[in-house]
């Protein structure tokens, strides 16, 4: 599992940690069972603190992606259908606030929008 931690990003740490380790689990690099990084070790390796990888592992517990034992470390939690599809809507709905944003900032009306939207899924499927 590769991280990269990045002072370009507005968000903290603990959220640019959160956000990668969720995007492997989504693309299926890390799979159900599969043990991730302790915390130690990935504060040292990314050279950032506990705290900090403790409170993305937290949230990542939080939020139904990963589970931790005591004594025998974090692991990725068997996926349900309904957090990936939550998940997947999360995204999908962040990059449709941007192309709406642009859209309205270029004058691109709502139904051309929808026109290129409707153009790109035909292309998908």
């Amino acid at each position: 599992m590769k991280i990269l931690i990045t002072s370009n990003d507005s968000r903290p740490i603990y959220e640019q940690l959160t956000a990668q380790i969720k995007q492997a689990i989504m693309h299926g690099d890390l799979k159900d069972g599969d043990a991730i990084p302790s915390i130690r070790f990935l504060a040292k390796d990314l050279k950032i603190s506990v705290i900090t990888v403790k409170r993305a592992y937290e949230d990542l517990e939080r939020e139904g992606f990963i589970e931790t034992y005591n004594g025998k470390g974090s692991f990725v939690k068997k996926r349900s259908l309904n957090l990936v599809r939550r998940e997947t809507r999360k995204e999908i709905d962040e990059h449709l606030e941007k192309a709406a944003v642009k859209a309205a900032q270029t004058g691109v009306s709502y139904e051309q929008l929808c026109e290129i939207l409707r153009i790109k899924m035909g292309e998908k499927l």
